[in-house]
C-alpha cells in the first residue's frame, strides 16, 4: 500500500512515496483494562499468511496468588480488511487464565489495532502498538540468507 505526503521545501513541493505494510507480522506492544486489576502490559508476536493470524503473547501476573511471573499464550485468527479477531490461549491453562476472545479494529496506517477483549461474564478494551522491532521468525530467515563468513 503506498500513501504520500506532500513536503514542502522553500517554494517547491515534493511528493514523497512510502510503502506501509498492512501485514501484521511483526512485534506488537499491548496493554488490555482488566476489571478489578486495571491496566495490564504485554507484548505479541504475530505471523500473518493469507488472513490467518497465529503467533504468541507474554505478559506479567498481576495476581499475588499466581505460582508464575509471566504467563505466555498462543494466539490464532484471522484479519479481513481492519477487521481483527483472534483467540488468546494461555499455556498452561489454570490460575483463573482461559481462553480469552480479541475483536478490534486496525487503523488505516496498520500501526494501532484497538478493540475489545471478552470473556464470560467479563470484558475490557484493549490497544496494540506496532513495535519497532521486527517478528522473530523474519530475523532468523534473513540470518538464514546471509553469507556464512
Amino acid at each position: 500500500m503506498r500513501r504520500y505526503s506532500r513536503t514542502s521545501t522553500g517554494s517547491h513541493h515534493v511528493e514523497e512515496a512510502a510503502i506501509v505494510s498492512d501485514d501484521l507480522s511483526g512485534v506488537w506492544d499491548g496493554t488490555y483494562i482488566q476489571p478489578g486489576t486495571g491496566m495490564v502490559t504485554f507484548t505479541a508476536t504475530l505471523i500473518e499468511a493469507g488472513g490467518s493470524l497465529s503467533g504468541s503473547v507474554t505478559e506479567p501476573c498481576c495476581n499475588p496468588r499466581c505460582p508464575v511471573r509471566t504467563h505466555s499464550a498462543s494466539i490464532s485468527g484471522h484479519r479481513a480488511g481492519s477487521v481483527v479477531s483472534f483467540v488468546k490461549r494461555y499455556e498452561p491453562p489454570g490460575y483463573g487464565f482461559d481462553t480469552v476472545q480479541y475483536d478490534g479494529i486496525m487503523n488505516g496506517e496498520a500501526t494501532e489495532i484497538d478493540g475489545r477483549w471478552r470473556l464470560p461474564g467479563t470484558s475490557g478494551s484493549f490497544l496494540m502498538i506496532r513495535s519497532g522491532k521486527r517478528a522473530q521468525a523474519s530475523t532468523t530467515e534473513d540470518r538464514a540468507k546471509q553469507p556464512t563468513r
